[in-house]
């Protein structure tokens, strides 16, 4: 994009990622975003482009959201992959089950940071319970979760 150019030979601290000024400036970063929002699971795009609104939206400041939203994009990009409708890690499991090979320290990552979100004390059900999620931890979930949605993606397996 034009204008990230302009910013990064400028010095701006700030990018354009889906039409959205972002502080997201770091490269590697940046291409994992931009590479999962391309990808054509429109429920997987949706929660993504919704991540990045609520985690760049200042007066509302919904980091929870976000997260919620982030992890609900892969959960989403699982069920694409499997065809059914699971939590994430019964999502990952069915997956699994298929013979798609993910590490199961990767696996179990990603069932903890969904577990992470969805505890009855955490993001999803805290039932008006403030949790003070962060900015930086919004941020690292719409990133890490991006990535592994490349990474599914990569594997280019449709589960029937």
């Amino acid at each position: 994009m034009r204008f990230n150019q302009i910013f990064e030979n400028e010095n701006v601290m700030y990018r354009i990622i889906d039409g959205k000024i972002t502080d997201i400036t770091n490269p590697n970063e940046m291409q994992e975003i931009e590479q999962s929002l391309k990808i054509t699971e429109s429920a997987c795009t949706q929660h993504l482009n919704k991540a990045i609104d609520l985690l760049y939206d200042k007066k509302l400041h919904d980091y929870e959201n976000s997260v919620k939203e982030s992890i609900s994009a892969v959960e989403s990009m699982c069920n694409k992959m499997t065809g059914g409708k699971e939590s994430l890690g019964k999502a990952l499991g069915v997956l699994k089950k298929s013979g798609v090979h993910i590490h199961p320290s990767l696996e179990s990552a990603f069932d903890k940071l969904y577990g992470y979100s969805s505890d009855e004390a955490g993001i999803r059900h805290g039932n008006g319970v403030e949790i003070n999620t962060t900015f930086e931890e919004a941020k690292f979930m719409l990133v890490a979760c991006s990535a592994f949605i490349n990474y599914l993606n990569a594997m280019q397996i449709q589960i029937k």
